[in-house]
């Protein structure tokens, strides 16, 4: 692989501040593997052979991917560090808030650009389909290297101001994990009482299950991240005043119960909101609303087979649905996505079965096309 040049007219090397982390992790091997740089780090968790001074000589671009709660301190600790030699490189971070990171890195001589990697670390080698926001605070000569590894990144790169991009995520992110955590411990407190998350399960709508699915995975992630985010950003609090009178409002009102009080909600929650998306927008979002809850009762059907296709190229698929073809078995649905360990595999939701299960399993795995790694019939 032939890396892309810096300024210099050779490939850099890049120094991770925060090296052992996850995404400090996932962006070493994406540096090394996708783009052919050479990676160096520092890390208390174990990678300490360079010192931060050492790291700021050696590294041609420095990335800090540290915690949010701490990335102020550690840029201001490598400022000083630097002492002025960093002067010529280009200094980066992928904080969730921009504006006090981005301004910190402005108190050194480097080139500084701001980074926000929407996502935890991809399964996938690169940020495909997800989205970046990108601060340029102070680029020059070190554009052209930086715009061709977001192209390699692969990600939707928004350009925008640090105060503008934190105040977005107070909404963006704030908001939605603000709301999420209270629906958690209002669940912990009342589901009991009413069957339990199977209780729920049972009686679910699609709303429902995508909001118990967005509040898995916060509740599945780092606490301190989440956490982060709302003491963090200086946005979130005006947003969670906002929230809690909101809320207020409309409790008042379910309270008093009268003809104007559900008057006042029907305008003040219903009308007004969707006034202000616009009809266009709003039948985006609910023709969206409809997709997710076919592909939920897909992912749900209780007959399938799951299976993982190594060979990514051209008529693999086809070769597989031709056992299926076969053995006469009609699809109902298929869907890729990726597997806990990032290996790409298709979810084939299956109509009744002129065949055992087993079967059909012995089938796709006799040709050799694909592993088979999930099964049910549990309709039969």
């Amino acid at each position: 692989m032939s890396a892309f040049a810096g300024p210099s007219g050779v490939p850099p090397l890049v120094g991770i501040v925060g090296s052992q982390g996850a995404f400090g992790r996932w962006l070493a091997r994406f540096l090394r593997e996708r783009m052919g740089v050479q990676v160096i780090g520092r890390d208390p968790a174990g990678d300490t052979a360079l010192s931060p001074r050492e790291l700021v000589l050696r590294a041609d671009v420095l990335v800090f991917s540290t915690p949010i709660r701490h990335t102020v301190a550690i840029i201001d600790g490598y400022v000083a560090a630097a002492a002025g030699d960093e002067v010529g490189k280009l200094w980066l971070d992928l904080t969730s808030i921009k504006q006090q990171p981005v301004a910190a890195m402005l108190r050194s001589r480097a080139e500084v650009a701001g980074l926000h990697p929407m996502t935890a670390p991809p399964k996938i080698e690169t940020l495909a389909g997800r989205t970046m926001a990108v601060c340029r605070a102070r680029v020059d000569r070190w554009e052209n290297w930086l715009q061709h590894m977001l192209a390699e990144l692969q990600a939707d790169c928004v350009d925008i101001d640090p105060l503008a991009h934190d105040r977005a995520m107070a909404l963006v992110q704030g908001l939605v994990h603000a709301g999420h955590m209270a629906q958690a411990a209002v669940l912990r407190e009342l589901a009991p009482a009413a069957g339990g998350l199977p209780g729920l399960h049972a009686l679910r709508t699609i709303g429902h299950d995508l909001d118990l699915t967005v509040t898995g995975r916060i509740l599945s992630g780092n606490p301190a991240i989440y956490e982060d985010i709302q003491f963090g950003n200086p946005h979130v609090l005006p947003m969670l005043g906002c929230l809690a009178d909101a809320v207020a409002l409309l409790r008042a009102q379910v309270v008093d119960g009268s003809d104007d009080a559900r008057a006042l909600v029907r305008e003040r929650f219903l009308q007004q909101p969707a006034a202000w998306f616009g009809s266009d927008e709003l039948a985006t979002r609910s023709h969206g609303f409809e997709r997710m809850g076919y592909l939920q009762a897909d992912l749900q059907g209780p007959r399938y087979l799951s299976v993982y296709l190594p060979q990514d190229r051209p008529g693999s698929l086809r070769g597989l649905l031709d056992v299926f073809e076969r053995l006469g078995v009609n699809l109902a649905s298929i869907h890729s996505s990726r597997t806990p360990d990032g290996e790409l595999h298709f979810r084939i939701g299956l109509d009744a079965l002129p065949v055992p299960l087993a079967t059909l399993r012995d089938a796709v795995e006799s040709e050799g096309i694909g592993r088979v790694v999930d099964a049910s019939d549990s309709a039969s």
